[in-house]
Parts: C-alpha cells; sequence; structure tokens
C-alpha cells in the first residue's frame, strides 16, 4: 500500500482475489490499483460496489464512488416527447443479440470532456467473457434494420451495474435505457447502479446515494 495523499493508503492488488473495504476509497473514489481483469475479479468487484476505470496502457484503477449515482426504477422520468418518440416505433429493441457490438460502439464513442476510452481491447475482451458466462447484458436499439444504439451493464440479479451507453441517431440509447427500466421494474430489481453524477442521468430520475446505503442495497438480495 502506498499513501496517495488524501489520508487514504492507496491498495495495491496481487494476484490474490480480493479488494479492499470500498471504506478505504480516497474522496474521489479511488479505492485499489492493479490485479487483473479475470471475470472472477470483475464479478466479485461489481459485487462489492468496485467497478474498473482506467485509460489504456495505464494500470487498472478501482474505483467505490460516494456518493453514489443510482436509479430506483419506480422513480424513472419520461418526458412527453420521449413518450412520443417510443409511440410512434421509429425504433426496435431487442436484448443480448449482438454484445461484440454494442460494446465496441461505446468504446470508439467520441465523449465530451474525454481523451481516448477506457473501454481499452482488454476491458472489451473481459466483458465479452462475462457475457458468455450470463453476468454481462446489453440492449440494442435498431432503425430500419441499422443498429443505432444500445447499452451494457452487469447483471447481479437484484442489481443493473450499467457501464456504458452509445447512440448514433438522437434518442436512441435513452429509448434502451428506458426500455430496460421498464424491464427491470417489472422483474423487481432494486435499483440501477448508474455509477457517478451526470445531468442526463439526473433528467431521467436518477439521484445520488451514500455509498454506505447502496452497499446496504448491494449486498441485500432479498
Amino acid at each position: 500500500m502506498e499513501n496517495n495523499g488524501k489520508n487514504k493508503p492507496l491498495f495495491f492488488l496481487n494476484d490474490r482475489l480480493e479488494f479492499p473495504p470500498v471504506s478505504n476509497a480516497n474522496p474521489e473514489g479511488l479505492l485499489a490499483v492493479g490485479g487483473d481483469l479475470s471475470p472472477e475479479r470483475l464479478l466479485l468487484a461489481y459485487q462489492n460496489g468496485i467497478f474498473p476505470w482506467f485509460n489504456e496502457d495505464a494500470l487498472i484503477l478501482w474505483w467505490s464512488p460516494d456518493p453514489r449515482m443510482v436509479l430506483f426504477p419506480d422513480k424513472l422520468k419520461v418526458s412527453k416527447s420521449m413518450r412520443k418518440i417510443i409511440a410512434s416505433n421509429q425504433f426496435e429493441l431487442t436484448k443480448n443479440k449482438c454484445f461484440d457490438k454494442v460494446i465496441e460502439h461505446c468504446s470508439v464513442l467520441e465523449r465530451k470532456g474525454q481523451e481516448g476510452t477506457w473501454i481499452t481491447p482488454k476491458m472489451k475482451e473481459a466483458y465479452l467473457s462475462l457475457h458468455e458466462k450470463g453476468f454481462a447484458k446489453s440492449y440494442e436499439v435498431w432503425q430500419n434494420s441499422n443498429l443505432v444504439g444500445g447499452l451494457y451493464g452487469i447483471d447481479l440479479g437484484h442489481v443493473f451495474c450499467g457501464e456504458s451507453m452509445f447512440s448514433l441517431v438522437s434518442n436512441a440509447s435513452k429509448f434502451a435505457f428506458i426500455h430496460m427500466v421498464n424491464e427491470l421494474r417489472n422483474e423487481s430489481y432494486k435499483l440501477i447502479d448508474c455509477q457517478v453524477y451526470t445531468q442526463h442521468l439526473e433528467s431521467l430520475g436518477a439521484q445520488e446515494m451514500a455509498r454506505d446505503k447502496f452497499m446496504q442495497i448491494l449486498h441485500k438480495e432479498n
């Protein structure tokens, strides 16, 4: 371990399949460095409120921010304009039809204020492995038989951990998100983990929650 200058020791992972308590994260949410992206480690991370986020050719960084951005399914907000788009039948939705294409689109999408992508080739390989094991799920949006939007994340059975989304046409990813939330609400999921605050997520009904409360929900499956 090494002090990161924020009175929190920075934990360096080794080959052991473990993480420090999330309370050890620094004020920015950084918890640990290193380790690998094996399906077992990734799943352990999500089950404990931790996710990887790092740049290509850099050490793997593991995060658990406080507060946490979450969406309770019954708090979803759908604007009048979006309701009209849904009713227009201009989009079609599928699930787990082309996970590989969704994550590829997410990896090349340019995002305001970010240089490069955190969805590196190793990340894509790791999440494809989780998809093959049934833990990583994708939702795809189609228009005139063309893939125009979608999202993917990790399904823990009672909490869905959203990872990334993309749109090639206006409102496509929002269409996928709304349908996903409605589906999870019908299946009695506790919440959708959105990780960190954005205005876009807030407009859809997401809110910040203290990490301790988030962890209580995460660890309570029933």
